[in-house]
């Protein structure tokens, strides 16, 4: 489209296309109830949503909304292709936008329709879960539908079209096949990565290892350690180097410079001969086995010694339940526990709170419960579109319609990494946190034979949330407080679920925010909470040492006694794929 007459061309072409949307969009006005709301397109792996049940939205809230659109769409038509899209939308901001007509024009139209969608879902009468399924749906939908994803539309794609003579199609199509035999959409460029070479390579070994994971001891790197080890506890649904994917942001790395001897759960990825794992031995012979196994190795099996532990994510909410089952068995290895974007507590799960209901958990335990694996690319999926726009189609436009390789970032090769999960774990763990919240509730869980009570955890915890937190809201990480007896510490720190923990002190980025007194809703203590500048590290490192015990020689070997040397760190369990 090089000539006056071409632009008019499919100007009008564009014209009568949107007017004809416009139309219909008009048309769904009168006489609607929202009965039924139009279906989700499909979008491969995206999610789906629980049936929706009937709504309405009231006469005179459509009306408006009738009459701003209304308003809004004549403004759009009589300014014609003169027509720009709001610059503050990265979609579109970029200057191809602007000096393309038809494109410009296409996006003024989207965003005006996906205003009025929105305000139709936020008008909905319904109870708030159900506005917020719409809400979401909507987001999707529209997500979906942005001009930005399709080659005729977008502006920036065409431009480099022209610019490249074909090239950057050719290319993303060559991204596309690429993607296709992988089973996702690349993040990064994933061939500059490679576990235990340039991320996961803080030294080490492994020194024991069972059908569930590999234990990793850390070399020491200070001339003396604290006489109680550290154990960290990361999720089973992602790999655990997202705690020590660089040196200079590695969190196991920080940890061994504090002078603490440092061990790290590697949980196995499950393939089919693990489909009949149990949450209950991932408690069991998962964590409470690491707790023991890193207590004989330091000596702390001796004379009630103890250790210090942090789970992070799914893995502070195997090591809390862990603890209370040790608890119920009079047993108390664990001086204090470190909790970081933690549910103990699953009244507050955020957005994913849309696709928890009867019908789902159980559609799920019909699939899973008997057996099978919940493949990782699933989970993956479900959290990318949580956040459609940054996490899937900003990568679909860029792979496959300008022919782009995404620049190297070790922290999406993580995220691209993923774990499947043993259908039976994953089937009790959604019904009993998620649905039923019943780690909560003293004596209504069982797990590995006792009556789980996380009144009976009385140790010092530190309990961490990040402030803009997606998976975790900083609300249902707080909630921890009200559950666990012992002296407590909350922290908030600035960002999401893994740039807010992730944050090393010589970064010197972001900020946290402290209270000594814990009220009960995370709202009430940020009232009284102080910001300080930086790492929310060095306030946690403070509070470890505080538990550490006193400094002893650090050992010259990995292990102890039958406890030898399997393989070096990162080890083969972490380098296995879904």
């Amino acid at each position: 489209m090089n000539s006056d007459g071409q632009w008019a061309q499919a100007a009008q072409q564009l014209q009568q296309l949107v007017g004809e949307g416009m139309a219909r969009t008009l048309q769904s006005f009168q006489g609607m109830n929202m009965g039924a709301m139009p279906p989700v397109p499909n979008m491969g792996s995206m999610p789906s949503l629980p049936a929706l049940p009937q709504m309405s939205i009231a006469p005179e809230k459509l009306q408006q909304i009738q009459q701003d659109y209304l308003t809004e769409a004549t403004k759009l038509w009589n300014q014609s292709l003169q027509a720009n899209p709001t610059a503050t939308d990265r979609r579109f901001s970029g200057d191809a936008w602007a000096h393309n007509p038809v494109s410009a024009y296409a996006a003024a139209a989207y965003l005006l329709n996906n205003r009025t969608l929105m305000a139709m879902a936020d008008a909905v009468d319904a109870d708030a879960k159900t506005k917020t399924r719409v809400r979401f749906a909507v987001e999707q939908m529209m997500a979906a539908a942005a001009p930005s994803n399709f080659l005729a539309l977008n502006a920036e794609a065409q431009k480099k079209a022209v610019d490249t003579k074909g090239e950057s199609i050719a290319k993303g199509m060559q991204n596309l096949l690429h993607d296709m035999r992988q089973g996702h959409v690349s993040m990064t460029d994933e061939s500059l990565f490679e576990v235990g070479k340039n991320v996961g390579t803080t030294e080490g070994a492994v020194v024991f290892e069972n059908e569930l994971f590999q234990l990793i001891e850390y070399k020491p790197l200070t001339t003396k350690v604290y006489e109680r080890p550290f154990l960290l506890v990361p999720p089973c649904i992602n790999k655990f180097y997202i705690l020590d994917l660089q040196p200079e942001n590695s969190l196991i790395r920080y940890a061994v410079e504090q002078g603490h001897r440092t061990f790290v759960v590697s949980w196995r990825n499950p393939d089919e001969s693990m489909q009949n794992v149990t949450w209950d031995q991932y408690i069991e012979d998962g964590a409470i086995t690491a707790i023991q196994t890193v207590q004989a190795i330091t000596g702390q099996d001796k004379k009630d010694g103890q250790i210090n532990a942090l789970g992070f994510c799914v893995g502070g909410t195997i090591l809390g339940t862990s603890l209370a089952v040790l608890a119920a068995r009079g047993e108390k290895p664990v001086a204090s526990a470190t909790l970081l974007t933690t549910f103990l507590d699953f009244t507050d799960t955020g957005i994913l709170d849309v696709f928890i209901d009867e019908a789902f958990v159980n559609y799920r335990e019909s699939q899973l419960a008997n057996g099978g694996l919940l493949k990782g690319q699933d989970l993956a999926s479900t959290f990318s579109f949580l956040r459609p726009n940054d996490l899937v189609w900003n990568y679909v436009v860029g792979n496959y319609l300008k022919g782009e390789t995404p620049p190297p970032f070790d922290l999406l090769y993580w995220n691209s990494d993923s774990t499947n999960l043993p259908g039976p774990m994953y089937a009790w763990y959604l019904r009993n946190t998620y649905f039923e919240n019943n780690l909560i509730k003293p004596g209504k869980c069982t797990v590995a034979g006792e009556k789980v009570d996380l009144g009976k955890v009385d140790i010092p915890v530190y309990i961490y949330g990040s402030r803009e937190d997606h998976i975790v809201p900083i609300g249902g990480a707080y909630a921890s407080t009200q559950h666990l007896p012992g002296k407590k510490r909350f922290v908030m720190g600035a960002s999401g679920h893994i740039a807010g923990v992730i944050n090393p002190p010589a970064k010197k980025k972001r900020s946290y925010w402290t209270n000594d007194k814990l009220p009960k809703t995370q709202a009430d203590w940020l009232k009284g909470a102080t910001e300080h500048p930086g790492s929310w590290w060095t306030d946690w490192s403070g509070w470890l040492k505080g538990h550490a015990g006193k400094q002893i020689a650090a050992p010259k070997s990995y292990g102890k006694g039958k406890y030898k040397v399997i393989e070096p760190a990162p080890g083969r369990y972490v380098k296995a794929k879904a």
